[in-house]
């Protein structure tokens, strides 16, 4: 399987760099995964597709402010710094910019000593540990010191820092947000609720690995990057009910589907309990407990791609992204979604 059967002709102006004022007001490409038929709707109308009985997962991981600018100490140097999963307590491994300034030993300092790190070795693709120091509360300081960590297609700077988190985030870890949740609303999500449909929550911490590219030629070469997850007995049981009663699991974004494909048991139960999670799904895989998913539009032969393929096909999918970019919809983390059912 070549990375090149996922590759499809983007114009640079249909990357999304501004979130819409009203998040449930994106537009909708609602694709039937069986037949490949195409309808174009706008988000708020996702309910219409939605039935008593079925099961929303949402991931509910929050973004921290993990960019972090600061300098050397020794020598004034500008260094740049992404805080991408917490080893230890104070320990993270961090994606730094320059790579050549940062060696073992080397001292940052950011917001003029409020937080200063030391590295402490490098590890895998060159990133680097680092001890963290400060008085008081680490949370507090980040939230101080440090920016959103934006993907790098998205060059404007963001006014509203809320607007990069989904209005249901609560566990702090995320290195970018599960952004497909973007689009909903405080009063949709009630609205899908009274409808009885159930909603269970998962949480992944986003990392880096969901924006890096696949280099390699041969799909099946790919190493994917781990993640953390966790899945409370409460919500694995509202999934596990949901598939018992011949409801369908819909899921919110690429990354609750990864998780609840992660803690599905081999007999297509949802295992509570949490862990690290390397899952790299593309076109063969059986899917366990997805039924359906919505999705944001996602980077030419990407991993996110690949996966959408494994669910609705590869011509289904190329041909509506195809369609997408014809009528031009908005594309990435602040664009339009899709509903595949």
């Amino acid at each position: 399987m070549n990375v090149k059967d996922f590759y499809f002709d983007l114009p640079q102006e249909l990357i999304a760099q501004d979130p819409l004022t009203d998040r449930a007001a994106s537009r909708l490409l609602v694709l039937d995964k069986d037949t490949g038929a195409i309808q174009h709707k706008t988000f708020r109308d996702v309910t219409s597709y939605l039935r008593p009985g079925d099961c929303l997962v949402i991931n509910d991981t929050k973004v921290i402010p993990a960019r972090l600018f600061g300098v050397k100490t020794e020598t004034g140097a500008k260094i740049e710094l992404l805080l991408l999963k917490r080893r230890e307590e104070d320990i993270w491994e961090t994606l730094v910019k320059p790579g050549k300034k940062a060696k073992p030993g080397t001292v940052v300092s950011f917001g003029d000593g409020l937080l200063t790190g030391r590295i402490l070795d490098t590890v895998e693709d060159g990133n680097r540990l680092i001890q963290f120091h400060y008085e008081g509360i680490f949370e507090e300081i980040l939230d101080q010191l440090g920016q959103m960590p934006l993907p790098p297609y998205i060059t404007h700077q963001l006014k509203d820092k809320d607007r990069y988190q989904t209005v249901y985030a609560v566990h702090e870890g995320s290195a970018a947000a599960p952004t497909a949740g973007l689009h909903f609303t405080k009063e949709l999500l009630e609205k899908i609720q009274s409808m009885g449909v159930k909603i269970a929550r998962v949480t992944l911490h986003v990392g880096l690995g969901t924006f890096r590219p696949v280099k390699v030629d041969d799909v099946l070469d790919h190493h994917m990057h781990t993640e953390f997850y966790q899945v409370e007995e409460t919500e694995a049981t509202k999934v596990n009910e949901t598939k018992a009663a011949g409801g369908r699991v819909i899921c919110v974004g690429t990354t609750s589907c990864r998780t609840i494909e992660s803690a599905a048991g081999e007999d297509g139960r949802l295992k509570a309990g949490s862990g690290w999670t390397d899952i790299f799904i593309y076109p063969g895989y059986q899917f366990k407990l997805l039924d359906c998913l919505i999705t944001n539009f996602h980077l030419p032969e990407s991993t996110l791609v690949m996966l959408v393929c494994a669910l609705a096909g590869r011509e289904h999918v190329m041909a509506a992204y195809a369609e997408a970019v014809r009528e031009r919809y908005r594309f990435f983390s602040f664009g339009d979604a899709m509903f595949i059912y």
